[in-house]
């Protein structure tokens, strides 16, 4: 009988073990792969479309100013009587990083800010009870004072300037007093403010001839005008099986009512405030000027209204209305949900006459931050295919492209987990993150591909075997990136939290490939390339064959090759190296990098 054909040794290979293996093996043989897939997707649109966005990530720096009113005081005295007891005060504080004080007459502020990190509302309680356990040493020339806490979430998200060339700075600020009473209503506003015009006051100008004539001295004056705009309960009395409350009203309301108040009494006569001083209803006295300017190019962008002019420039009373958010809030959202609002208030409430400006916007310019991102982060993610797709191939480069949306889909939505926001730092580490992703997906699907093109093992064996082979490698890589990233958790001062989403993200996106690489990848790479060891056989292929593209192998071979050949040109590659790197690091040193 002729000799029959010796069968291929690596097919009576056991099938490798070990836990790993095991879910791979798991994955390949079920439809679990497609659930993580949905899964995984899913999480990362929930993501996206819940977390806040934001510029800057959440910064938590515990700050508080006190205010300490004392009247009569020099800015000497206060210095000394007030601001620097309190200063020392404050210093035995656990927690406390830095304390200021502005010394001025009458009053003094003393800034308390405790290093970053401190948890806020603790930091709090400990001011309020370190100044109420010392109250028995405040001076006697304090008369109260005021905690004010401060955080990064007091600054306005939103601006909005109203300017006329038809109403004067005082009837703007009426305007706008109406306009942000009812912006307030916006879901998640926290903070509200208005800036510049004048405020309304009803204000007594003494007529000193009159007053000397009718024998009337100020300090009486200001007497009657406190006792006059007040409102008490005198008792309660019982009659006929009734209680009936004996009150006294005397608010004021109208400036008519001032005029009309009694202040003394001459000849007689009652002596009425008109008689000796004029009553003016209107604005204050002005104390600073705010204006909006704009240039000729910009204004005739806006239209042909507003023409008033003078010079180079035309420029209007004007009064801002600042908004700020909630701590949290999506600042996206609240910036829109506040111009829709104000769309409305048009229609309604703000008079023809009146122009409104956005001079601040910070979720416009949140958003555009982190959609130019988005689109760097795509275009990255579409630059690696491309290039798998020339140097592997499109089945190939398909599955690389599956598995980077589920790390970054993961990572996001464990982001939303751990209180993070959208923003610059948290979208620049997952572009820093590309390239360290897309390794461990990489090295499985060429090995995957070489094996089944090899077609010395059945596919889902054949992928098995690759996998394992490269698995300590795979393995071994993701805990060097996670230990090189471990240093920037231990950043302190206002760049470790600012740097927080850096050190977590570029470990759990690296985290999520290693799983996607030993799960969703070699099923993917089974189910696409499971085919190529028939189509290899049929066309009549070695089954050594190289898969590596021929001019990738050239051109390879084209930069290591001197390098192999000569001994003199690896040294001067090394030196070229280390020069390079010493030039790298001098340029801290010698303080060229700021």
């Amino acid at each position: 009988m002729p000799d029959q054909p010796h069968p291929d040794p690596s097919l009576q290979e056991p099938l490798p073990g070990g836990l790993i293996v095991g879910i791979v093996r798991q994955f390949l043989s079920s439809r679990l792969s497609i659930l993580f897939i949905l899964f995984s997707l899913s999480m990362g649109a929930a993501a996206i479309l819940t977390t806040p966005r934001e510029e800057e990530p959440q910064i938590v720096v515990p700050l508080a100013d006190v205010y300490v009113q004392a009247p009569g005081a020099s800015a000497d005295e206060v210095e000394k009587l007030v601001a620097t007891p309190l200063e020392r005060l404050l210093w035995q504080i656990d927690g406390v990083e830095y304390v200021y004080s502005i010394s001025r007459r009458d009053m003094a502020i003393v800034t308390v800010r405790f290093y970053v990190g401190e948890d806020r509302e603790n930091s709090l309680v400990k001011l309020h009870n370190k100044i109420a356990m010392n109250i028995d040493q405040v001076p006697p020339i304090v008369r109260g004072w005021v905690i004010k806490p401060i955080e990064i979430d007091d600054v306005s998200i939103v601006n909005l300037t109203l300017y006329s060339d038809r109403y004067d700075d005082h009837q703007l600020r009426r305007i706008g007093e109406e306009v942000l009473s009812r912006l307030s209503k916006v879901k998640d506003i926290s903070r509200v403010e208005i800036v510049g015009g004048r405020k309304r006051e009803v204000r007594v100008e003494l007529i000193l001839e009159k007053m000397w004539g009718l024998g009337v001295s100020a300090l009486e004056v200001m007497h009657a005008l406190k006792g006059t705009d007040v409102s008490v309960t005198a008792g309660r009395f019982s009659r006929t099986n009734r209680e009936t409350s004996v009150t006294s009203h005397s608010f004021v309301a109208a400036a008519s009512d001032v005029a009309e108040m009694v202040v003394g009494v001459h000849d007689g006569r009652p002596v009425y405030l008109r008689d000796i001083a004029t009553v003016i209803d209107g604005p204050e006295e002005p104390e600073n000027y705010t204006r909006l300017g704009f240039s000729h190019r910009f204004l005739n962008q806006k239209g042909p209204e507003n023409k008033s002019s003078t010079g180079q420039s035309w420029t209007f009373p004007a009064v801002t209305l600042a908004l700020a958010k909630k701590k949290g809030a999506n600042a996206v959202a609240v910036a829109n949900n506040i111009l829709d609002k104000l769309a409305q208030l048009k229609k309604e409430v703000i008079p023809a006459g009146v122009e409104i400006e956005v001079t601040r916007n910070y979720g416009q310019t949140a958003q555009e931050k982190v959609n130019d991102l988005l689109s760097s982060l795509f275009f990255a993610i579409l630059t690696v295919v491309l290039l798998l797709v020339l140097t592997l191939g499109w089945r190939e480069a398909l599955v690389v492209a599956v598995a980077v949306p589920i790390s970054f889909s993961l990572a996001l939505f464990v982001n939303l987990l751990l209180g993070y926001t959208i923003n610059r730092v948290t979208l620049f580490a997952l572009i820093l993150s590309l390239g360290l992703v897309v390794d461990d997906p990489i090295t499985n699907v060429d090995n995957i591909q070489r094996h089944i093109i090899a077609g010395k093992r059945k596919p889902m064996l054949a992928t098995l075997f690759a996998v394992n082979e490269v698995l300590p490698p795979v393995i071994m890589s993701t805990l060097a990136i996670i230990v090189s990233f471990i240093p920037m958790f231990f950043i302190t001062g206002m760049m470790g939290p600012y740097m927080a989403p850096m050190s977590t993200n570029v470990p759990l996106t690296v985290v999520f490939s290693t799983l996607c690489a030993l799960t969703v990848v070699p099923w993917l790479s089974y189910l696409l390339l499971r085919h190529r060891r028939t189509d290899g056989q049929k066309n009549g292929m070695s089954k050594n064959r190289d898969v590596t593209p021929a001019w990738v192998n050239r051109g390879y071979q084209a930069v290591v090759g001197p390098f192999l050949d000569s001994r003199p040109k690896r040294w001067m590659l090394l030196a070229l190296i280390i020069l390079l790197m010493a030039g790298s690091a001098a340029l801290a040193l010698l303080r060229y990098v700021p």
